[in-house]
């Protein structure tokens, strides 16, 4: 029986709905193409062939899932043309086998950019680790209760659109709360102003009751901040970065919790977050795996968090499976994603 709209699944029907999946292995996508999640779905750069090549990639390497992050700004402006191109681009993910997270707010920005604008976006600054780069909503709105209701029609109407939609596999519901901290610009931190929102997001797409399970992934120790997402999330997710002991230090401690976990982030060669060091954990213990990147391209995601124009380049690409050509930046790292997809799925059979 289904849960009345404004109850938290079951344990019992978050394990039901994880148990009819094959193990979750699969990226947090951004086109090439795109300097920001807002221009990725601006219709001057919204180009299904260019990401039909890349998801074949990943399609080729055995990945399952994706995860991707929506922009406010461009749904406010245009509601309905928005809407058609979450329908084409789910049709595309389903026809490479490939099932859609999406993410509805998201509080970083990495550039001089707190509030995104709908319309062309910048050029890219080389070196910059995505200095393009756009929250969603923006932190202004995020400050400013009363805009509010503006963010409620967002969600509701987004979610109600794909509510019993099966190409829709995840709703995760705010991207990292509280990361509000920019480079090259003088606004303050967002800090706990996003918590409340948070809060307000959960019970707007509960009062929509979808098919799909809603989340909220850890991401750091705040405290406040994960006694929430725990208290609402139907499903544990999170975000490590972490080398091999810290990763398998957190999947213990969110086992805790006894509902199917996602990692929805991961993957930073330079600080140890590696595919042959990660990846065997996460598929031991069942837990599912989202790492950070598929194809390098106009975010410069191959570069360090914080990393300007002037500074050397990393020793290793921190992001990424794939250069720009879409040549792998580590064979070995393709053939580790085939063999964990592979064994899973005989397991499975």
């Amino acid at each position: 029986m289904d849960s009345r709209p404004s109850d938290r699944w079951s344990k019992d029907r978050a394990w039901a709905w994880y148990r009819r999946q094959p193990w979750p292995c699969g990226f947090n996508y951004i086109p090439a193409h795109a300097i920001s999640y807002t221009e990725m779905w601006m219709a001057y750069n919204f180009d299904l062939s260019r990401m039909d090549r890349e998801l074949a990639l990943a399609q080729d390497v055995g990945f399952n899932g994706l995860r991707v992050v929506l922009p406010f700004v461009v749904w406010e402006a245009e509601p309905q043309p928005f809407l058609e191109r979450l329908d084409a681009f789910l049709a595309l993910a389903q026809r490479r086998g490939l099932r859609v997270m999406f993410a509805l707010f998201d509080d970083c920005a990495f550039g001089p950019i707190t509030d995104p604008v709908f319309g062309p976006q910048p050029d890219v600054v080389p070196g910059w680790y995505a200095n393009g780069w756009t929250p969603s909503p923006g932190h202004s709105l995020v400050r400013d209760a009363a805009a509010w209701p503006r963010l409620q029609c967002y969600v509701q109407a987004v979610i109600g659109a794909f509510r019993d939609d099966t190409r829709v596999w995840v709703w995760d519901l705010y991207n990292e709360p509280t990361n509000g901290v920019a480079i090259g610009t003088t606004s303050a931190p967002l800090g706990e102003v996003s918590i409340p929102l948070v809060e307000q997001v959960f019970a707007w797409a509960r009062a929509i009751n979808p098919a799909q399970p809603l989340t909220v992934a850890e991401w750091n120790g705040h405290a406040r901040l994960n006694d929430l997402v725990r208290q609402r999330s139907d499903i544990t997710t999170f975000h490590d970065y972490g080398d091999p002991q810290r990763l398998s230090d957190h999947i213990r401690e969110l086992a805790l919790q006894d509902r199917p976990t996602i990692c929805t982030e991961w993957l930073n060669r330079g600080m140890g977050s590696t595919v042959a060091g990660c990846l065997p954990l996460f598929q031991q213990a069942g837990v599912g795996a989202l790492h950070w990147g598929l194809v390098n391209g106009k975010t410069q995601t191959h570069l360090n968090w914080g990393h300007l124009p002037g500074q050397p380049d990393p020793p290793v690409a921190q992001h990424d499976l794939f250069r720009s050509d879409h040549t792998p930046y580590d064979p070995a790292e393709i053939a580790g994603f085939r063999a964990a997809v592979a064994a899973a799925l005989r397991r499975r059979a």
